[in-house]
């Protein structure tokens, strides 16, 4: 029996209700159990939305609830169990997911992770989010030297949010169906490697940040791309300012030959006890007689309403945030974007290279640890652009909670 066959059995086990009552009446169990050295939680993350294209709005009230369960094995070693029941109205809608659930063990200079863990990569455009397999890692006097292996083709496609081709694209963009779980829940069958080095003070004065990582990408779905990354990012903090700057270098086997492609990113960042202001701007490569479009793992999106990812689409962003009291800040962004080619993106494109530009402001208040109320909403004008010339203004607003019982 292959993984895709092992998966769909799975899924459609944790579909049923019967199954979804069982796992939250355990960790109910759990919870109230007289176990120690166990930390137990459950959080429920409630999201309201509406927003559409001027006077066409849409609603959109989703949610998830997270069971967790954290602990220690022996003196060196710790596990961290979670699942989540996403629902939405308006259309109804139970999905159960397996979130981050992973094991690990650390001696000395060692650390060693398996199971559902969180990754990304030194620059965060390139592979971010959940995936299965097992990292490890080793300290030493020049540096953290780390290996790891996952597979994604047991994530959740929504979560997973992998679209390299357009048959992924259309694929995450379908309905779940329950009578056909196996093809319609799964993300795209892929394996991502990644060997990484990180040092956090290089010099006379330790100031220099520094990490590198070399990615592979294999295809496992009949499309049969296949994408190596070379990634390095520098880090420079100079009293209150700090200067990222990184770069990836990319190719990418498609079947008649092989491409290149590449990517780029400078943050000048300052920051106070209470403030932070930073500007970020993001170039990658287009489609070019000697390029591709860049072409990233993980469909990792700028911005709040437009939501592009970094595909040939560079950005640049002014990001401000605040606390104003204990318990409440505020936040300002905005972003202006850039085709890099007139053939990658294709999503309204009519007209030139310039986008437009985003505005997004967020309101944070947490009255309590265990309560955090959000409200954050943004517009992105295609007019201070000249590419998206048929579509009016796009609006969101969301108010978002975040309850943790335990």
């Amino acid at each position: 029996m292959d993984l895709v066959s092992i998966g769909d059995n799975m899924v459609r086990t944790i579909s049923k209700p019967w199954f979804s009552l069982l796992i939250i009446t355990f960790y109910l169990l759990i919870i109230t159990s007289p176990l120690f050295a166990l930390d137990p939680g459950l959080m429920l993350d409630q999201s309201l939305e509406i927003g559409g294209i001027d006077s066409d709005a849409e609603f959109v009230n989703k949610g998830i609830i997270i069971p967790r369960l954290s602990g220690l094995i022996g003196d060196n070693g710790g596990f961290y169990l979670s699942a989540g029941m996403n629902y939405q109205f308006e259309p109804v809608g139970l999905v159960p997911e397996l979130l981050r659930t992973d094991f690990n063990w650390r001696s000395g200079s060692f650390d060693f992770r398996i199971g559902r863990m969180l990754y990304s990569d030194p620059l965060g455009i390139i592979a971010q989010g959940l995936f299965d397999g097992a990292r490890f890692s080793f300290d030493t006097g020049i540096g953290t030297f780390s290996a790891g292996a996952w597979y994604t083709g047991l994530l959740y496609k929504r979560r997973a949010n992998i679209a390299m081709t357009l048959r992924e694209q259309l694929h995450n963009a379908r309905s779940l169906s329950i009578n056909n779980y196996g093809n319609s829940y799964f993300a795209p069958r892929r394996v991502l490697s990644a060997l990484e080095w990180e040092h956090q003070g290089i010099g006379a004065r330790e100031m220099l940040m520094a990490s590198m990582a070399v990615l592979g990408q294999f295809d496992l779905t009949d499309s049969n791309l296949h994408s190596q990354y070379l990634a390095l990012k520098l880090g420079i903090p100079i009293a209150s300012f700090a200067f990222n700057l990184g770069g990836c270098f990319e190719t990418l086997g498609l079947p008649d030959r092989l491409r290149l492609a590449y990517a780029a990113e400078l943050e000048i960042a300052w920051r106070t006890r209470f403030q932070r202001l930073s500007l970020l701007g993001r170039y990658s490569s287009g489609k070019t007689d000697y390029t591709v479009a860049f072409l990233p793992l993980s469909s990792i999106a700028q911005g709040y309403i437009l939501k592009p990812s970094i595909t040939g689409v560079s950005s640049a962003s002014l990001d401000y945030t605040a606390r104003l009291h204990r318990t409440f800040s505020i936040g300002l962004s905005s972003f202006y974007f850039i085709l890099n080619d007139l053939e990658t993106f294709s999503s309204f494109r009519s007209g030139g290279n310039l986008l437009g530009a985003e505005f997004y402001g967020m309101l944070y208040w947490n009255p309590f640890s265990d309560l955090s109320i959000n409200l954050g909403g943004g517009v992105f004008l295609p007019t201070l652009g000249n590419s998206i010339t048929d579509i009016d203004n796009l609006w969101s607003v969301e108010l978002k909670f975040i309850f943790s019982f335990l």
